[in-house]
């Protein structure tokens, strides 16, 4: 007697998708770019979607995109000290709403986090006008 066992496959630690990804860009001088993220605990990412569907649903409608595969996403970021790329986020982040204005905090309110993003914001202002300047 002999006794068949089935064993399978273990599910792979990082998801590969199939195919294209979904890649939000912004528009720039030269073209497009692609946007990068932070995740949750600050470290810097790529983010691809393996639909039109699902990136709408995370960035809105008006989000931009191209058509990348992982590897291409991973060699236009890796050169930027983007190393991590994460496939189908869900984005958490509450909706703006256009009911009523909030009042501008004082300085001393202001949480640092936001202050750091307004800092990196402005940074890349400065770069951006630099590359026009350099052409």
């Amino acid at each position: 007697m002999s006794s068949t066992s089935h064993v399978e496959d273990p599910e792979p630690c990082e998801r590969i998708p199939a195919g294209p990804l979904f890649v939000p860009v912004r528009p720039g001088p030269a073209g497009c770019s692609a946007r990068f993220f932070r995740t949750p605990p600050g470290a810097r990412t790529a983010v691809g979607f393996t639909s039109e569907e699902r990136l709408t649903a995370a960035l809105g409608a008006d989000q931009n995109w191209i058509r990348l595969s992982e590897p291409a996403l991973r060699a236009l970021a890796t050169p930027l000290g983007v190393t991590v790329l994460t496939v189908d986020p869900q984005f958490s982040a509450p909706s703006a709403t256009t009911s009523q204005p909030k009042p501008v905090p004082a300085w001393r309110d202001w949480d640092p986090q936001h202050v750091g993003m307004l800092r990196v914001i402005g940074a890349s202002a400065v770069v951006s006008c630099l590359n026009l300047l350099i052409g």
